[in-house]
């Protein structure tokens, strides 16, 4: 019997601690469910590739930098489950999505999205954002608050300031930045062989610079451009996030007028990933269900 027993506590044990590590962990997300319609949209002059799921009240997606709209996996299902239409994208040069050699930039990236939106004849959504897409959330926040209903904006930051240095050190965050290489790599040959274009694998390094050029100086938006945010906003963070600072976070949310702070526990910037059900609650708490 106690033999019985000490084997059940190791288990527990076991089970929580690996729950409280979490957040040192990057799960792979699952396959996307298949999407009811999918493709490539002529915005902004790149292609840019976007699925559409389940039907209901509007809910847009949007990924961190580096990544594309696969990270989403967990959330997608749910999300239509609760009467939603889900919208994901890649962002300009992330995954499937082309790019130009116009400097990347917040309020560019936006556009894009906005542009989706008017591509799929939809007028206003709930904004997910994750990261840079919690950033290009807050941009359109500010100058196209009619085609929001809410903002759910995790792990954003406003000024480069709320962002820690040399990440690419950490290791979950390195790890993370060496899976979107590989995930680049293939995702980037499969749609350029789709539109009957020569792969590229070394259009990652360019990419890199492009994007890299835009984190050193964005965004540096004002107080005051904050205040100006009206759509009703969440400002989420993992509380252990290895990013964006937590003062920076509590900046944030005091600054945008009645912002609700939502703090998760246990995860860090990559949250959707270490605890899948508990974002999605947290998500569905803030814009609601069926």
């Amino acid at each position: 019997m106690r033999a019985i027993v000490a084997v059940l506590f190791l288990v527990i044990f076991a089970t929580a601690a690996s729950a409280a590590d979490r957040w040192m962990t990057l799960p792979e997300p699952p396959p996307m469910p298949k999407p009811v319609e999918s493709g490539y949209a002529p915005v902004g002059g790149i292609q840019m590739y976007y699925a559409v799921f389940g039907e209901g009240a509007p809910i847009l997606l949007i990924h961190g930098g580096l990544s594309h709209a696969d990270v989403w996996a967990n959330q997608v299902p749910a999300l239509v489950a609760a009467g939603h239409k889900v919208i994901v994208a890649d962002s300009r040069g992330h995954g499937r999505s082309t790019r130009t050699a116009e400097p990347f930039g917040y309020h560019l990236m936006a556009s894009d999205y906005l542009a989706l939106l008017d591509h799929l004849k939809i007028g206003k959504v709930a904004l997910i954002g994750w990261s840079d897409g919690g950033i290009v959330g807050l941009d359109i926040a500010m100058n196209h608050p009619e085609r929001l209903t809410r903002l759910f904006a995790q792990a954003a930051n406003v000024t480069t300031d709320g962002v820690f240095p040399d990440l690419d050190k950490h290791p979950v965050f390195g790890a993370f930045m060496q899976r979107m290489r590989a995930d680049y790599d293939r995702l980037h040959a499969n749609s350029s062989r789709q539109r009957g274009e020569q792969p590229t694998p070394s259009d990652y390094d360019a990419f890199m610079e492009q994007i890299g050029h835009m984190w050193a100086s964005q965004p540096s938006w004002t107080a005051a451009q904050l205040a100006s945010i009206k759509a009703p906003t969440a400002i989420v963070i993992g509380d252990r996030d290895e990013a964006i600072s937590r003062a920076h976070t509590d900046y944030m949310a005091k600054t945008i007028p009645g912002a609700k702070l939502v703090i998760l526990p246990q995860v860090s910037h990559f949250a959707m990933l270490q605890d899948p059900d508990g974002y999605t609650t947290a998500v569905l708490d803030f814009i609601g269900g069926k």
